[in-house]
């Protein structure tokens, strides 16, 4: 795959009346050999670029009648031309070894989730889905086992899917028919692993009866919290009452002498 890099700052300048030019210059590069890197220079006006530069051409090329103009000048300034060529192994190449360096040796290791599925009618009465997501690199390897060994029958496995944050997922699904007593894992192999992940699936309870149990126990705790807010709303509302009841008045009638 292609590696998109901004290789220089980016130039900005606001004219009036809300319009701007700025220029960008980047390289694409899929390895770090010279051959392989494509150092290009885009000029915009008003986010339209109408003129660029690539290394594989080695001059300017207009996309606009302004920019037919100005790639015709800036491709007449030798000195110019000459230095956006030295760029690329100058800047470039020096640059992309260490960025590609830091990306081959960037590794996450994956998070895996194993949960039963519904199957397809007609079809296996158990299926188990083990989801393997946020790894980097790309490259992983998911296998099925059923009691330490290999399984590869009525398993579905997807590509590397990318998460648009530099991360990867996979899924795999495997069909099968219970049998009393065994395990089943699933095993991830990733550059991030110092040894294979192995993650066994639980089947003493269904996540049905796992979500029917969650659901239940927040049920009594948020029952329990009501019942003790209520109690201390009481309390306090009791203790009020007596504080602001009047004390009874007292009066000493003297007896009469007779």
């Amino acid at each position: 795959s292609i590696c998109h890099f901004i290789c220089l700052s980016i130039i900005k300048v606001l004219l009036p009346a809300g319009f701007d030019y700025f220029a960008t210059a980047r390289f694409d590069f899929n390895s770090t050999e010279l051959k392989d890197i494509e150092y290009i220079v885009s000029y915009y006006y008003n986010k339209l670029e109408y003129a660029r530069f690539t290394s594989s051409l080695g001059k300017f090329v207009g996309y606009t009648e302004w920019g037919v103009k100005q790639a015709n000048y800036w491709n007449s300034l030798t000195s110019y031309i000459t230095g956006l060529k030295a760029d690329k192994e100058t800047y470039c190449q020096y640059n992309i070894g260490i960025d590609y360096q830091a990306m081959l040796t960037k590794s996450v290791e994956p998070t895996v989730r194993l949960y039963s599925r519904t199957p397809p009618a007609g079809h296996h009465p158990s299926m188990l889905v083990c989801r393997v997501y946020d790894f980097y690199p790309k490259t992983i390897k998911v296998r099925w086992l059923r009691d330490g060994q290999e399984v590869t029958s009525d398993v579905t496995t997807t590509d590397e899917m990318e998460d648009g944050d530099w991360y990867y997922q996979v899924h795999s699904t495997l069909e099968y028919t219970p049998r009393s007593g065994e395990r089943i894992s699933c095993r991830v192999e990733h550059a991030s692993l110092k040894e294979p992940l192995v993650t066994d699936w639980d089947p003493s309870m269904p996540d049905s009866e796992r979500n029917k149990l969650a659901i239940g126990a927040s049920g009594l705790i948020l029952g329990l919290i009501l019942s003790l807010a209520g109690f201390i709303y009481y309390k306090r509302k009791a203790r009020g009452q007596n504080q602001s009841e009047p004390e009874p008045i007292r009066t000493w009638i003297e007896p009469e002498h007779i």
